[in-house]
């Protein structure tokens, strides 16, 4: 791993918070594709109804400037332009009548859409 990456551990002062259904599945899902080097990558992008939006997706590799947080063995990574609209957040994982997603709840978030996976700032 690259010398710039900031680590962050479970505790009150964390970048990001991770739930026990998230942790779960994304163990799940790491241990389906067989590859113990994958994380979960969670970003933010400009563009849906509210302005910005969540995106996840899996990755190997971890640039200078990532942050991670380790929960339970499992790695959960944000960019450092996703960094200061995350800080604080929780990510969880949901299933029910609609589906099942990863969801974000930002206490930086001054709205958000009724999906869920948009926000403004």
């Amino acid at each position: 791993m690259a010398s710039g990456v900031q680590f962050q551990d479970v505790g009150s002062n964390q970048l990001l918070h991770v739930t026990a259904n998230a942790v779960g599945k994304v163990r799940e899902l790491i241990e389906d594709e067989g590859n113990a080097d994958l994380k979960l990558r969670v970003y933010v992008t400009g563009g849906g109804c509210s302005g910005f939006q969540y995106g996840f997706t899996f990755d190997e590799k971890v640039a200078d400037d990532d942050s991670i947080v380790q929960v339970d063995g499992v790695g959960v990574v944000v960019d450092a332009l996703s960094y200061p609209f995350l800080s604080g957040a929780t990510v969880d994982y949901e299933q029910g009548l609609a589906g099942s997603r990863f969801v974000v709840t930002n206490p930086n978030a001054a709205s958000t859409c009724g999906c869920g996976a948009s926000f403004s700032i």
